[in-house]
């Protein structure tokens, strides 16, 4: 009942064109289709080193797009909606970083620029982060939403499960990590920032939105999941909790300190998990089932992390939909299966292309190495 009631009162942005914002929307989404199905076909006809020097050329091509994406949707988003200026420009600054990264590693990859990069790209992204900080401190402190009469939180059972839940994660991270590459380098701080990039890009590129935050994209998921596999769940749950809280831009549903880790942070560097299954040997020649596998725990995580939100923090909502709480923030956190199940399709796609595999299992390999080499 309650599902039906949702699908009736959604919105479907790719057929949406009743404001400027969700024009542009509407446009960059059915031509990212387009460029995607342009580079399968491509990849399909090239051959050889041609199909090499496309592959690298699509790719730095690709970024800069993402943040063009990103860039003009922001843009739109703070003319519309009001973004303020302290979280609005430092998040400009840093996609600019990354566009402007991406086009100087198209010319020239040596160690000097991937430095400049990532020292480039990390200060924004500290400077974001922080500003970002300031803000929704001082707005979540301000809300009065959690100390009103009307509203029902739980704050210590909120407390709790956003404390269960981030020992969990940090905890598999590093379990599942421990062989990875040793601490962040230029080159890391620089993928990781353009995948959380990409992934920002692509969130906007809604195909449904939720009445009370949520929403089903087309693989906006897929570049953070690709970085875990490629640079290990460590890496990965870090670079999915800042774009945690950079989702906290876009989707703002914030009553309390707690309820804003679980909806971000804690949500989204679940997906940093993806990759745990990347080094399991008996699926070494299955590298689809290792990513889909890793995707699958990740986001039942990321799950569990909007349910209890749901439940402890936004039970009004429940009350007024005439369900206990429980049963209502299952069933309405249940887009999460629709969002991965589009992000594990495409990236089983993705990874069924051995070239792709190879590229992507380097960025470990000495690790791998080190780890084989007393058994060798």
């Amino acid at each position: 009942m309650l599902q039906s009631s949702l699908l009736a009162s959604l919105k479907w942005y790719p057929v949406l064109f009743d404001s400027p914002m969700n024009v542009a929307r509407g446009i960059f989404f059915w031509l990212t289709l387009a460029l995607v199905l342009a580079f399968a076909v491509s990849m399909l006809l090239l051959k050889d080193e041609s199909r090499k020097k496309f592959f690298k050329y699509s790719g730095f091509f690709f970024v800069v797009y993402a943040c063009v994406v990103a860039i003009t949707l922001l843009s739109l988003t703070f003319a519309e909606d009001g973004i303020l200026t302290i979280t609005f420009v430092p998040v400009l600054v840093l996609l600019l970083a990354i566009a402007g990264s991406a086009i100087a590693l198209a010319f020239k990859r040596n160690r000097t620029v991937y430095l400049i990069a990532g020292c480039l790209v990390g200060a924004a992204l500290v400077a974001t982060l922080v500003c970002m900080g300031v803000y929704y401190a001082t707005a979540i402190s301000g809300d009065g939403y959690y100390n009103s009469d009307d509203a029902s939180v739980n704050q210590i059972v909120l407390y709790l499960s956003a404390l269960v839940l981030i020992v969990l994660i940090v905890g598999l991270g590093f379990l599942f990590g421990k062989n990875d590459k040793k601490g962040f380098d230029s080159k890391a701080i620089a993928y990781a920032a353009v995948c959380i990039a990409m992934s920002f890009a692509l969130s906007y590129l809604r195909i449904f939105k939720l009445p009370q935050g949520g929403s089903v994209t087309i693989a906006s998921l897929l570049p953070l999941m690709i970085y875990s596999y490629m640079y290990g769940t460590r890496k990965g749950v870090f670079a999915g909790l800042i774009y945690g809280v950079l989702q906290a831009i876009q989707d703002p549903w914030m009553i309390h300190p707690a309820q804003f880790l679980l909806d971000y942070p804690v949500a989204f560097s679940a997906i940093g998990l993806s990759g745990m299954f990347a080094k399991t040997k008996k699926l070494e020649k299955l590298p689809q089932i290792q990513f889909a596998l890793g995707a699958v725990v990740a986001s039942a995580l990321r799950f569990v992390s909007h349910v209890f939100s749901g439940v402890f923090a936004f039970s009004a909502y429940a009350v007024d939909a005439g369900m206990a709480a429980w049963p209502y923030s299952l069933a309405y956190n249940s887009f999460v299966f629709a969002d991965v199940a589009i992000a594990i399709v495409v990236g089983v796609i993705v990874f069924s292309s051995p070239s792709f595999v190879k590229q992507a299992r380097k960025f470990n390999a000495s690790a791998e190495k080190t780890t084989d080499a007393p058994s060798a």
